[in-house]
């Protein structure tokens, strides 16, 4: 049936749900709810991310390949790690596909022996293959090494004063002597690096990647102050050799001081969902909507921190769009606030239910809410 000047027009914007679907699965069940109400509606979909795990998957949507990879997990094995190559030529490498905290074997080892080296094995073949700039997703990591493994994936040296090498894991950090930065691929100085984050935390200190995010990796709380310690050295070393500062700089907290290595590879860093956006054509999406519908596994304040949907909601509001909040589960503490930025907060359980319950059938329960909320906002046609 062609639209009349009447049908919906539909841009549905969410993040995935964690453990349950990916983005672009939530907002097919989102269009297929939405479409059983009105077969007419004009629907338009744009899976979001915010940086951490799906936002591959979502910069790839608007085009581009995913490229397998054997590289170096945070635990020290290889591993098949997903990258992915846009249609412009550029790359974008997700720290929680390389060094995840979701993957088991990295989860396996103690923090203060993973690595992000495979960050680095996995720029550099895409340096082999020509890729000259990159997008670096840095949500979701496993890793507390202040960004040293990537780094030593593109060619810097850590040695100890006796002028052994050492692996560059946060356990080994404090020994280092020296640093040699001449066999750093010189191909960096022609590569631009994106870095896609909203984390502004310093890398290291009360407010750093240690102290903040390291519990949730398994750093134990007799270990934050070593550990912080160990990046602070290393970082007085990284700096004096390169000639610049970073690790005070707005990110390079972000996956366990990755952000300070890219930092000092001249990373330009972005709100992760903002990238996102911009790459997938979401305001165009929005042009000539008249309604937008985003979500995520669990809403509260967080997510008007830079979060994916409300992102999306932004985008929506400055387009005239109004934006209705459809997540997994929506905090009842939260909703003034929410209710500030979004036209209605729901969540598509029926009733009480059991989370394994809710993971398991999430595509029927959002295609339901979806049809409910559509008949609703236009009626049925």
């Amino acid at each position: 049936m062609p639209n009349s000047p009447s049908s919906p027009v539909v841009v549905i914007a969410p993040d995935s749900f964690k453990g349950s679907l990916g983005a672009e699965q939530v907002a097919q069940a989102i269009a297929s709810g939405i479409l059983r109400a009105r077969l007419d509606a004009d629907v338009r979909i744009c899976p979001m991310a915010d940086g951490g795990e799906g936002t591959l998957d979502a910069m790839l949507t608007s085009g581009g390949e995913r490229r397998k990879l054997n590289v170096r997990g945070a635990a020290g094995p290889l591993r098949e790690a997903l990258v992915g190559l846009l249609t412009d030529g550029s790359a974008i490498v997700e720290t929680a596909e390389v060094v995840g905290i979701t993957d088991p074997v990295g989860m396996g080892v103690p923090v203060e022996a993973r690595s992000t080296r495979g960050m680095g094995e996995a720029i550099r073949t895409l340096l082999d293959a020509g890729v000259r700039r990159f997008f670096v997703a840095l949500g979701g990591s496993s890793t507390n090494d202040g960004g040293a493994g990537l780094l030593a994936g593109l060619g810097l040296k850590l040695f100890d004063a006796q002028d052994k090498e050492l692996d560059a894991s946060p356990e080994q950090l404090a020994r280092v002597a020296r640093l040699d930065v001449s066999q750093l691929d010189a191909r960096l100085a022609d590569t631009e690096f994106v870095a896609m984050s909203d984390v502004d935390n310093p890398l290291t200190g009360a407010h750093g990647a240690t102290a903040v995010f390291g519990p949730q990796k398994g750093v134990k709380p007799e270990q934050i102050a070593p550990i912080d310690a160990a990046l602070a050295h290393f970082a007085d070393l990284l700096e004096g050799a390169l000639g610049r500062s970073a690790r005070d700089q707005p990110g390079a907290g972000a996956a366990g001081g990755l952000g300070f290595a890219l930092h000092m590879l001249g990373a330009r860093f972005e709100p992760g969902a903002e990238t996102v956006a911009r790459q997938i054509g979401l305001d165009a999406a929005l042009e000539g909507a008249n309604w937008l519908i985003t979500g995520e596994g669990r809403s509260d304040v967080q997510t008007l921190h830079g979060k994916a949907p409300f992102i999306a909601c932004r985008h929506a509001r400055a387009a005239g769009v109004p934006a209705t909040l459809l997540s997994g589960a929506v905090d009842s503490a939260a909703l003034p606030r929410l209710a500030e930025y979004f036209s209605g907060c729901f969540s598509p359980a029926p009733g009480p239910i059991t989370l394994e319950a809710a993971i398991n059938d999430a595509a029927r329960l959002l295609a339901d809410e979806a049809e409910q909320l559509t008949r609703l906002k236009y009626g049925a046609r």
